[in-house]
């Protein structure tokens, strides 16, 4: 699970992203949402907050794709603020891109017991 800061407002209070994605093969190592040759990608999305002009968004990815949540973000029209690789300005006013994982799950690797980090996002 993971928060992040976009710019504009998002109308929907959650929502969907099935966008399909390949590699930019011309401007590697970026990728691309592309519904013919792209590879399956999904992420469901839950807004927490708005203010100004932007939105504090919960992201939980079902697949894993290089860049998802970027593009996926990106996709929608609201990339993530201080993405200064897929992002408006280059990042400009922001130290580090606002993207923040809050939860991660992994088993074990001697007894398999699961185990969860839980982190909260720093803005």
């Amino acid at each position: 699970v993971y928060e992040a800061r976009v710019t504009g407002v998002m109308d929907k209070d959650d929502g969907s992203i099935d966008a399909p994605l390949i590699v930019d093969w011309p401007n590697r190592p970026k990728q691309v949402v592309c519904h013919e040759t792209g590879k399956p990608s999904h992420t469901d999305y839950k807004v927490l907050s708005r203010g100004g002009n932007e939105t504090k968004v919960r992201l939980f990815p079902k697949t894993g794709r290089s860049h998802q949540l970027r593009v996926h973000m990106l996709h929608l029209g609201h990339p993530i603020l201080g993405d200064t690789f897929y992002g408006v300005n280059d990042g400009a006013g922001y130290d580090r891109m606002m993207l923040h994982s809050t939860s991660l799950k992994v088993r074990h690797p001697d007894g398999g017991e699961e185990i969860q980090f839980k982190s909260r996002a720093p803005f």
